[in-house]
C-alpha cells in the first residue's frame, strides 16, 4: 500500500521504507516557482559548484557547494544560514543556474554565495522534521498571543529553520505595528530566535492557494512572486463592469488578471474614434451605447436610454461619419447597409448576464417542430 505523504509547502514526498525508516524524495508537484530544467543532463564549465535550494513556500536561493560531494537535483542538503544551519532541497543544477542568476540579477564574480555544507544525514532530517511538526501549533499560539496584546495584525504563517533554532513569522498588517513586546513574548514562549516578516494580502493568498473563478489555481499560488499595483483604470479601459464582487479576488484586492490584457486594450482604444457626443444623422441623433474594443465595432442607438435596438457600426465608418459631422452635415442613416457591419449583434447587457435562465435551451415553437417532421 502506498503510504507516502506529499508536503506541498516544501515539495518533499515522505514515505516509509521496509526497515521502518522514513524516506524523503523531491517531487516537483505543485511547487509555485518550479522551473522546468530543459537543459537537464548538460554540463557547463564554471557552474558545477552552484545549486538552487528550495525551502518552505517560495523561499529559494542559490548556494555554492564547498563540500566536494557529488550533488544533484532532488538531494536534501544542509546549508549555511545567518545563524546556525538550514535544510533545503536542491531544485536546479547545471546550466539553468546561469539563467536563474541572470533573472535575479546575481553576478557570480561579486555576489557572496552562502555555502552548502553537506548532504543531510539521518540526524539532520530528523531534526528538520521535528521543526516542521512545530510550525502549525506555533502559528496558532502566536495568533493567540498577538490577540492578547490587541495588535492589529495577523500571523499568516510560520517557518522554522532546519536546525529548529529560529523561526520566521509571516504577518499581515494594514498599518505600522509595534511588536517589540510580542517578540519578547515569542522568545520566552518558544525558546527560539524570532524574525518577523511582513507580507501583503496577495502574498497570503499565494501561500494559502485556492481556485479562481476561471477554474484554474490562483495565479499568485502558481507562479507570481512580483505583485504590481492594479487600479480600476485597467478595468475601465477593458469596458468591464465596476462591480466589486466580480473584480475582487480571493484576497479581497483587485484581481491580478485585470492587468494581463490591459495594455492590449489601451493600444486598441487609441485606434478607435473618440465619440464624446451624439453623431448627427439624416434621421436623427445616434448615441454610443457599447464598444467592442478588440473587434473595432461600436453600437449606436437612436434612444440614449435604451439598449433594445442597437446598430453595430465599424470604426472605419464611424470615422467617416465624424468627418462628415465636422463639416456641419448630417451623415446617412445607420440603417443603410453601407454603414452597418451586420444586422445582428452579439451584444449582451449586464441584466442578461445575471439572468438565471440564460443557460437554458430555448423551447421549440410549433412551426419549428413541423419543419423538423
Amino acid at each position: 500500500m502506498d503510504n507516502r505523504v506529499y508536503d506541498c509547502l516544501r515539495g518533499c514526498e515522505v514515505g516509509a521504507e521496509d526497515d521502518g525508516r522514513k524516506s524523503y524524495a523531491y517531487n516537483r508537484g505543485c511547487c509555485k516557482l518550479a522551473v522546468f530544467d530543459w537543459m537537464d543532463g548538460i554540463t557547463q564549465q564554471g557552474l558545477e559548484q552552484y545549486f538552487e535550494v528550495r525551502f518552505k513556500n517560495t523561499r529559494k536561493a542559490i548556494y555554492k557547494n564547498e563540500s566536494e560531494q557529488n550533488l544533484k537535483a532532488g538531494d536534501i542538503v544542509v546549508v549555511e544560514a545567518q545563524n546556525g544551519c538550514d535544510v533545503g532541497i536542491i531544485t536546479i543544477a547545471g546550466p539553468m543556474i546561469a539563467r536563474q542568476m541572470l533573472r535575479n540579477g546575481i553576478e557570480s564574480a561579486k555576489y557572496e554565495f552562502k555555502k552548502i555544507y553537506r548532504k543531510a544525514r539521518a540526524a539532520d532530517i530528523e531534526k528538520w522534521q521535528n521543526a516542521i511538526a512545530r510550525e502549525h501549533r506555533t502559528m496558532i499560539r502566536a495568533r493567540q498571543m498577538a490577540a492578547e496584546l490587541n495588535l492589529d495584525m495577523k500571523i499568516g504563517d510560520v517557518e522554522f529553520q532546519g536546525d529548529g533554532t529560529k523561526a520566521i513569522f509571516y504577518y499581515i498588517a494594514d498599518e505600522r505595528v509595534d511588536f517589540r513586546q510580542l517578540i519578547k513574548n515569542f522568545a520566552e514562549e518558544f525558546k527560539i530566535r524570532i524574525e518577523m516578516k511582513q507580507i501583503g494580502a496577495r502574498q497570503e493568498a499565494g501561500l494559502i492557494g485556492g481556485i479562481g473563478v476561471c477554474g484554474q489555481p490562483l495565479c499568485c499560488s502558481r507562479y507570481m512572486n512580483v505583485f504590481k499595483s492594479i487600479t480600476t483604470q485597467a478595468a475601465r479601459c477593458q469596458d468591464l463592469s465596476l462591480n466589486p464582487q466580480k473584480l475582487a479576488g480571493q484576497c479581497g484586492k483587485l484581481k491580478c488578471c485585470i492587468n494581463y490584457e490591459a495594455a492590449v486594450y489601451r493600444d486598441a482604444l487609441e485606434r478607435l474614434p473618440k465619440v464624446t457626443e451624439p453623431i448627427r444623422l439624416e434621421d436623427g441623433n445616434a448615441y454610443l451605447i457599447k464598444t467592442d474594443i478588440l473587434k473595432g465595432i461600436m453600437w449606436f442607438s437612436y434612444d440614449a436610454n435604451s439598449t433594445a435596438n442597437l446598430i453595430p457600426v465599424t470604426k472605419e465608418n464611424v470615422f467617416k461619419i465624424l468627418e462628415i459631422n465636422r463639416k456641419g452635415k448630417p451623415a446617412k442613416s445607420l440603417t443603410d447597409s453601407g454603414n452597418t457591419k451586420e444586422k445582428s449583434h452579439d451584444f449582451m447587457s449586464g441584466v442578461d448576464e445575471e439572468s438565471i435562465s440564460r443557460f437554458d435551451e430555448a423551447k421549440k415553437t410549433k412551426k419549428s417542430r413541423k419543419r423538423g417532421k
